[in-house]
């Protein structure tokens, strides 16, 4: 299903990540918006974490991510992502995939939403949603072969009877991100994976405060109190009180936030504990 944006949302889009490039639908044009937008709009929960299911509504997740200079999780990111290379005139399709990275589950269910996109030169997959490990770069389509991105190697490896594996090189080691397979998605897949992730009493989204943002050669997560900063090396520093962690949210993160005082607040003070 092709969604568009008004030429008014696609400037504004433009202006929040700070972009300056053609608006045509090459895979230069690709590999800078995927590099801009993750560094520009980070990951947050923000919305589960106070009970909330966010909306898919294209408008409603334009207005969150770009005017309210919010941060989403990957059906928001990906949603918009997608609308904005759909008005650029790029051929998308929706995927889903079964999140492993940091999962104990052998098989667990399809959650999480990225893109295939096609260009004149090449098949992509494309991912500007995936929290702490959101990829910096599309991936060309070639199973087997080692990506280099601004950030860390990626692989597409063909696992098993039409299944994908991404994988992720760390320290000199492979790990598994997800699998996945090629069989389109549409709106109401989407919807039925937005609302277990953001009601299942289980799911991390709903227990935990998750943000992360890219930065040139450099990622910054944020985990409960817990606030990650790897790039050549890594530090990590622990957020004692309220106030530090709305400040991280705001200096590391840019994230715009729900006034002090209020159920945010309430949230927060419960982190960690």
């Amino acid at each position: 299903m092709i969604q568009t944006l008004s030429p008014a949302q696609l400037t504004g889009y433009f202006s929040r990540i700070g972009y300056t490039g053609t608006r045509t639908a090459t895979s230069d044009t690709l590999h800078a918006l995927h590099r801009l937008h993750p560094q520009a709009i980070p990951f947050a929960n923000v919305d589960s974490l106070l009970g909330q299911t966010p909306s898919l509504d294209l408008d409603a997740v334009f207005n969150k991510l770009v005017d309210a200079r919010r941060g989403g999780y990957c059906y928001e990111h990906n949603l918009l992502f997608r609308a904005v290379l759909d008005t650029l005139g790029f051929e998308t399709t929706g995927l889903a995939a079964r999140v492993l990275w940091n999962n104990d589950l052998v098989m667990p269910p399809r959650t999480h939403m990225m893109l295939l996109v096609e260009t004149r030169e090449e098949t992509w997959l494309a991912d500007i949603g995936f929290g702490s490990m959101t990829l910096s770069a599309p991936l060309a389509f070639e199973p087997g072969r080692e990506q280099s991105t601004p950030h860390e190697p990626f692989r597409i490896d063909l696992i098993d009877r039409g299944d994908y594996m991404l994988r992720v090189k760390l320290g000199g080691v492979w790990k598994p991100i997800y699998r996945f397979d090629l069989e389109p998605q549409f709106p109401a897949d989407y919807v039925m994976g937005n609302h277990y992730m953001s009601t299942f009493p289980a799911s991390i989204f709903v227990n935990h405060l998750v943000v992360a943002r890219l930065a040139a050669g450099a990622r910054h997560t944020l985990l409960d109190r817990t606030l990650t900063t790897r790039g050549v090396t890594e530090t990590q520093r622990q957020l004692a009180t309220t106030a530090e962690v709305r400040d991280a949210l705001r200096d590391v993160f840019g994230l715009a936030l729900p006034e002090s005082g209020g159920a945010f607040d309430t949230v927060l003070e419960r982190l960690g504990h």
